[in-house]
């Protein structure tokens, strides 16, 4: 059976500390670049400080594996996963790569085990669906923030504070929570912060609970801190113009100087917010496999998105 663990650092090791080395790459998402295979999905390698982050595990079994190897990534031991939400395109991979990750912590948001009933039968949340393909490994549900390595902070559940609804409800779209059986608003909606010198930097995998209210909460839970740029999919590409005016305006309010804007983001929102907020071509780019965002030097987006 898949084990629950406690949530979060020893108090020993919470000492604010903020990260001085920081490299995201793109592991899996829509665009490929030379390299690897394109997916809906999305899934990226942390590197922080000398330790390894796996965010997301992509789509379908085999893509994380093959895009790791020819990027020349090692899936092997890694102590640290991330999973955003229970979707099949953030969650599949995880049943390929088990065995190399060992015994690496599974860290998820409170309500990724919630059931998602599809109308016609059986389960529609991947991580149940494949309960037992995925038994043994040890996950913990964060019902709140908290600081996995120094520096480094799952949110865990975010609230709900702007009016985003950066999710689509389809038929079924339903959740069996504690409380009853109610639209699925994805609560468990999970993202990465790091606390660094230049400001927070944020990775999400789709950001169904919104990149206005994701950020607000960074900066609430973590430190009241500009967000130096914001990596991954923020679910982005169903917005109108004037939803997306109003996205690229938080945007600008938070002081966000680098989007690494991949899978549910969507081309045009990227461009969109390039534009309205005037940032260097540079600054603002669509991410595809293997493309990487480094603390020091910024975006890497290799050919096609360049």
């Amino acid at each position: 059976m898949m084990t629950l663990c406690a949530a979060g650092l020893p108090l020993a090791a919470q000492t604010p500390r903020q990260v001085k080395s920081l490299k995201v790459t793109v592991l899996t998402t829509m665009l490929a670049d030379g390299r690897g295979i394109g997916e809906w999905g999305f899934a990226a390698m942390v590197d922080v400080d000398g330790q390894r982050i796996l965010f997301d595990t992509g789509a379908r079994p085999d893509t994380l594996v093959i895009n790791a190897r020819e990027l020349g990534v090692d899936l092997n031991g890694i102590p640290d996963v991330v999973l955003s939400h229970n979707h099949g395109d953030h969650t599949t991979g995880l049943v390929t790569v088990r065995e190399q990750l060992g015994k690496a912590r599974i860290h998820t948001g409170k309500g990724i085990f919630y059931s998602r009933p599809r109308p016609s039968g059986g389960e529609n949340n991947f991580v149940l669906a494949n309960k037992t393909k995925l038994s043994g490994l040890q996950f913990i549900e964060h019902d709140k923030p908290a600081q996995i390595v120094p520096g480094v902070w799952v949110t865990g559940p975010v609230p709900r504070t702007y009016p985003e609804r950066n999710f689509g409800i389809g038929p079924g779209g339903r959740v069996v929570t504690p409380e009853g059986t109610v639209d699925d608003t994805i609560p468990e909606d999970n993202s990465l912060v790091f606390d660094t010198p230049q400001g927070l930097v944020v990775l999400s995998g789709c950001g169904h609970a919104g990149i206005a209210n994701t950020l607000e909460y960074a900066r609430t839970v973590v430190r009241k801190a500009p967000v130096h740029a914001v990596i991954g999919g923020w679910h982005l590409f169903q917005l109108n113009d004037e939803r997306l005016e109003w996205t690229a305006g938080k945007l600008r309010e938070f002081g966000v100087q680098y989007m690494l804007g991949a899978h549910c983001t969507g081309v045009e929102a990227v461009y969109r917010i390039r534009q309205l907020n005037r940032m260097a071509r540079e600054r603002c780019v669509v991410g595809a496999v293997g493309s990487s965002f480094d603390l020091q030097s910024g975006i890497s987006p290799g050919m096609i998105a360049r």
